[in-house]
């Protein structure tokens, strides 16, 4: 069964005063009124949340958000992959409606982050690796600074490079109202910004976030029973690599990426060259590199090279995160695939101002850990 979005929604990324709760039922509200379909026809709900009993001691969110929207009795579940969360509950939202079970279900991500401080957020966070490299005191960003290391090494790119994904990134943020930051970065800033795990600098990584993005699916024939103007979910694709990152043939691929979007282009019945529009999970500026290579956008080595020369760039020939991505718009963890749908379902649909491309078809691809667990997915202009 062909599977549509109907409607979508996204609140302001950053330092919030709500908690999840409300922040996933404000998603949840919008969401359903952009697709002009009430509550109480909703048949699934899914809250794709990585650690709200982690970080602010709350459960049982999604049962809470379909009392506070009216959703009851719709069946409800929540969706936790780590930081690939929202990935995992587009797939899960596919799922409910190509099988069957569903004509309406909503979807929406969320997390509270900011309530705790950057290194008790940052144990949190830490807990998803293997616990054997946690007990070493392993984290994800000491895992971006050996890769980056690497890369930058074999591949003899400039480290600059690196720093061009940061500020493309924060040139788009600056034209989404709803993303954290606000404020241009030039390269000489970016490259002198305090050291976090060499060779990368503050700039190169994202933030803590808060922030709930949310999306409603249906099948295209009741999608076409509200509207003619709506997104196709054509491809979805899921993989997984090593936990230990250490195991891994080679830490600069991304070899769950390769498979999940190999599997997402064959659903879709496209390719690399049919993408006009990616949101890409950077979480640091280095996996936007690498999730290029992975895709088979650019040759193993050759990814760097997009952001320098402008490929990326909203008006180049692949924009790639439009929305600000992790970087700039904000990673509030269980949210973060979710928005990435968002962007791409209101560009597929022209329903952004100021940062507007020509597409009509999209990729995202939400990362759990280092590359652990990845889930892609294509979108594209129902005909």
């Amino acid at each position: 069964m062909d599977v549509a979005v109907l409607g979508a929604s996204m609140t302001p990324f950053g330092t919030r005063e709500p908690w999840v709760r409300e922040l996933a039922t404000d998603a949840a509200i919008a969401c359903l009124d952009d697709a002009g379909v009430d509550p109480s026809a909703l048949d699934h709900l899914y809250l794709s949340n990585m650690a709200s009993g982690e970080f602010e001691g709350q459960t049982g969110v999604m049962n809470a958000v379909a009392h506070d929207i009216g959703a009851v009795p719709a069946y409800t579940q929540r969706v936790g992959q780590t930081s690939a969360s929202g990935g995992a509950g587009l797939y899960a939202a596919w799922q409910s409606i190509a099988s069957g079970a569903s004509e309406l279900t909503l979807l929406v991500g969320a997390e509270k982050m900011t309530q705790q401080s950057t290194g008790e957020a940052g144990d949190v966070i830490a807990s998803l690796t293997h616990p054997a490299e946690y007990a070493h005191g392993v984290t994800l960003p000491s895992f971006a600074g050996l890769t980056a290391r690497t890369y930058l090494e074999r591949y003899d790119a400039p480290r600059e490079s690196l720093a061009h994904v940061a500020v493309k990134n924060h040139q788009n943020a600056r034209r989404n109202p709803d993303a954290q930051f606000q404020k241009d970065l030039d390269i000489e800033t970016a490259m002198s910004s305090p050291v976090v795990a060499e060779p990368l600098r503050l700039y190169d990584y994202c933030p803590l976030t808060d922030g709930s993005a949310a999306l409603l699916f249906c099948p295209v024939s009741v999608a076409r029973e509200y509207t003619d103007e709506f997104v196709v979910l054509s491809g979805v694709g899921g993989a997984t690599d090593t936990h230990v990152v250490h195991e891994r043939d080679d830490p600069t691929w991304m070899s769950a990426v390769a498979n999940s979007g190999r599997q997402a282009f064959e659903m879709a019945g496209c390719g690399p060259a049919d993408i006009d529009v990616a949101e890409l999970h950077d979480m640091v500026t280095l996996l936007e590199i690498l999730q290029l290579e992975a895709f088979g956008f650019a040759e193993r080595g050759e990814g760097w090279r997009f952001a320098v020369n402008g490929t990326t760039a909203l008006d180049g020939s692949l924009p790639v995160n439009p929305s600000g991505g992790l970087k700039a718009r904000g990673h509030p963890l269980g949210a973060t695939g979710v928005a990435q749908a968002v962007e791409i379902y209101r560009q597929l649909l022209g329903k952004v101002d100021g940062r507007q491309v020509d597409a009509e078809r999209g990729l995202t691809c939400n990362v759990g850990g280092f590359g652990n667990c990845v889930t892609s997915a294509v979108l594209e202009v129902a005909e």
